[in-house]
């Protein structure tokens, strides 16, 4: 496999973010050339990381799109054969949904596509979704149920409970079926939980703050239940949806789904010296956990990395970086 891509041309948007920065990692690995856009090309913090990959002097392109500007993409993607859209903003303290999250997601994705359909050289476009765009249709999560790819998460519910993000990733995936649909374009979504493991980029990104976050002196930890899967597997999973031609469709991304308090007892496990919380955020029951299955992305060959490695990677990580000092 390890030179699967040479003389290959794919184009990575988003290079800079956690996801991307990894699959432009391993696409390098691969031999692959790769055209890779960001939001601003003469920014340090976003491209120092990716042009000091190994590989990245011969190989890696750096072009500057935006995701709401129509046609940005049309040179990075010109001339690729394969397309990764990983580019869509992820964060939680939002002012305005709707300018902050959904248009990005929403048109940056049918602005990506509509560039991959003008390249005559596109085979075939994987697209970075969500478990969010999985998970939440009403019906119930509990232990005895479990999730897979045929569940789609319904947009109404997403806006009632406030769920932003996962709107802003349910629309964009719905708008990129009905495109794919109609233009005949070939896609294939990955759809990850809550992704941890070694950060490449010097910026701290939204789900590895959430294992930050209980390390930094926290009193409490969150009620919550999160399915988790490292950096590594599902930036792999991204590459063989696309080198496989048999894969189609969405494949979930989880290696398990874990309440924050068995997050809390890893860490305590693993760094018995950190302040870690003692307790939940709230008096309530712990929100349940639920299975998914993993049978669809077995067959693109990812045999995922335990969680307990995925958390001390993160840790070790962030400790590198210089975000937690013990």
């Amino acid at each position: 496999m390890a030179n699967s891509g040479e003389g290959k041309v794919v184009c990575v948007t988003g290079a800079s973010g956690y996801i991307a920065s990894w699959l432009v990692k391993l696409l390098l690995s691969r031999g692959y050339t790769v055209k890779a856009s960001v939001r601003d090309p003469s920014d340090p913090k976003k491209t120092q990381h990716l042009v000091s990959l190994e590989g990245a002097k011969e190989r890696l392109h750096l072009f500057k799109a935006d995701l709401l500007e129509e046609g940005s993409f049309d040179s990075a993607i010109d001339g690729c054969e394969g397309v990764f859209h990983t580019a869509s903003p992820f964060y939680n303290d939002v002012k305005d949904p709707q300018a902050e999250l959904i248009d990005p997601a929403v048109k940056g994705t049918l602005n990506v596509l509509n560039s991959s359909t003008k390249a005559s050289s596109v085979k075939r476009v994987v697209v970075t979704s969500s478990m969010a765009t999985v998970s939440f249709n009403g019906k119930p999560r509990t232990p005895d149920v479990t999730i897979d790819e045929t569940r789609f998460s319904n947009p109404e519910i997403c806006q009632a409970s406030k769920m932003w993000y996962g709107l802003s990733k349910t629309l964009a995936e719905d708008a990129a079926w009905k495109f794919a649909k109609e233009k005949g374009l070939d896609i294939v979504t990955i759809n990850p939980a809550m992704v941890i493991g070694p950060l490449l980029q010097p910026t701290l990104n939204t789900s590895a703050a959430a294992i930050l976050n209980l390390i930094n002196g926290a009193k409490t930890f969150p009620n919550a239940s999160f399915g988790w899967v490292n950096v590594k597997d599902v930036a792999n999973a991204h590459i063989q949806a696309y080198e496989d031609p048999s894969a189609n469709g969405r494949y979930c991304m989880v290696e398990s789904v874990v309440h924050l308090s068995e997050i809390v007892n890893i860490l305590r496990e693993l760094y018995p010296n950190l302040p870690l919380p003692e307790r939940c955020v709230d008096e309530n029951p712990y929100v349940p956990t639920f299975e998914v299955s993993k049978e669809k992305t077995r067959s693109l060959g990812i045999d995922y990395i335990p969680l307990k490695v995925s958390i001390r990677e993160t840790v070790e990580s962030l400790k590198g970086k210089g975000f937690i000092h013990f």
